[in-house]
C-alpha cells in the first residue's frame, strides 16, 4: 500500500489527465495506480492524500466515516456571529444542509505562502480569515456553505485531513507515509469518535 500527501498548488487538477492541457496532479506525483481520496477544486489549494489502496480511499473520503477535514478560508466582509452561528448549525444548500461545522474567526495562518496571482483586494470590503471543520465533502461544500451566509470565499485551503496537516509541506511537495502509521491513526480517529 502507497499513502502520499501532496500539499496542491492553486489551479491544479485533482487528477492525473486533462483534455484541456491544465496543471494536473502527475505534475507533481509519479507514481502509478494512486489517486486522491476526496478531491479539491481547481481553484482551491491545500491538503490531498493519496493511495492506491480503494478501501483507504473509500474509509478517508466517504462522509459516513465523519473524517474531519479542516479548511482555512478567506472570506470577503466581516464575519458577523449570525453567520458564524448558522455556520455552525449547518446551512441548507440545493443538496440539503449540512452537517454542523466546527467554526473560528482566526487571523491570516502564519504558514500561508503568497498565492499567485494574489487575491484581489478592494479597499471598501474587508477580508477576514475563517478555520472551518467539517465532515462531509460535497462539491464545492465550503465555499457554497460561506456564500449562502453572506461571506463569499476568495481563498480556500485545506490544512488537515484527520490527523494529517499541512506542516512543513510547502505547494507542490509531496510526503510518503508509512501505510501501518496510517492505519494505527485511523483506529485511534475511529475509538475517539466512538
Amino acid at each position: 500500500m502507497r499513502c502520499l500527501l501532496l500539499n496542491k498548488p492553486f489551479q491544479v487538477l485533482s487528477r492525473f489527465t486533462d483534455e484541456k492541457s491544465r496543471t494536473t496532479l502527475g505534475q507533481f506525483i509519479r507514481l502509478k495506480n494512486v489517486y486522491p481520496a476526496g478531491r479539491l477544486d481547481y481553484d482551491s489549494e491545500g491538503l490531498l492524500f493519496l493511495t492506491d489502496d480503494g478501501g483507504l480511499q473509500a474509509r478517508l473520503s466517504n462522509p459516513r466515516y465523519r473524517l474531519r477535514k479542516v479548511y482555512w478560508a478567506q472570506v470577503e466582509g466581516n464575519p458577523r456571529q449570525q453567520a458564524v452561528r448558522r455556520l455552525r448549525q449547518g446551512v441548507t444548500l440545493k443538496d440539503g444542509l449540512t452537517r454542523p461545522a466546527e467554526v473560528r474567526v482566526i487571523e491570516e495562518p502564519r504558514e500561508l505562502w503568497p498565492r499567485n496571482p494574489p487575491i484581489r483586494s478592494r479597499r471598501q470590503i474587508p477580508t477576514h480569515w475563517l478555520e472551518i471543520g467539517i465532515t462531509e465533502g460535497r462539491n464545492r461544500q465550503v465555499r457554497r456553505m460561506t456564500a449562502a451566509v453572506g461571506m463569499p470565499t476568495l481563498r480556500l485551503i485545506r490544512c488537515a485531513i484527520g490527523p494529517w496537516t499541512l506542516a512543513g509541506l510547502a505547494p507542490g511537495g509531496v510526503r510518503e507515509l508509512d501505510p501501518r502509521e496510517v492505519m494505527e491513526q485511523l483506529r485511534l480517529q475511529r475509538g475517539a469518535a466512538l
